[in-house]
């Protein structure tokens, strides 16, 4: 009675039958705006393609020194919201987008960044593509970028 316990695991190595079960990773991220489950009352965390796309969003929002131990993980956009809306302007919002993604977000490939100057409303109309690596479709993130007085 020694080998009772395994007495499934046995004949399972016995069949000689192995199966294999691919699965898809999976991410979660919390989400910012903490919906409540209806019945769980638990905070709903975002998954998959949700999960990176608010990466994404929050490390193009997040200033220099905001998240503790890793001072220097930001595009610090919001000092460049005082500069001359101009192409020299636009041109450091896209290198500035494009490094800390390419820097902070293993996951994802940049396609492009396009970058709309709203003068009259005193914001930048902020649009970016990129594909995960796991996928061939493309997704976008879009921001609004303003001043707040």
């Amino acid at each position: 009675m020694a080998g009772s316990p395994n007495i499934l695991g046995d004949q399972a190595a016995s069949s000689g039958v192995v199966s294999t079960v691919s699965r898809k990773k999976g991410w979660a991220d919390l989400n910012l705006s903490l919906p409540l489950h209806p019945i769980r009352k638990d905070i709903i965390p975002l998954r998959d393609d949700d999960a990176i796309k608010n990466a994404v969003k929050n490390l193009i929002l997040t200033n220099f020194y905001e998240r503790p131990f890793q001072p220097e993980k930001a595009a610090h956009l919001r000092g460049i919201l005082f500069e001359p809306a101009d192409a020299i302007t636009k041109i450091e919002l896209r290198e500035r987008i494009t490094n800390v993604i390419e820097d902070y977000e293993p996951r994802v490939n940049i396609t492009s960044v396009q970058i709309r100057d709203n003068s009259d409303r005193n914001h930048w109309d902020i649009t970016i593509f990129f594909t995960i690596k796991q996928y061939r479709q493309v997704y976008t993130v879009n921001i609004v970028l303003q001043r707040l007085r």
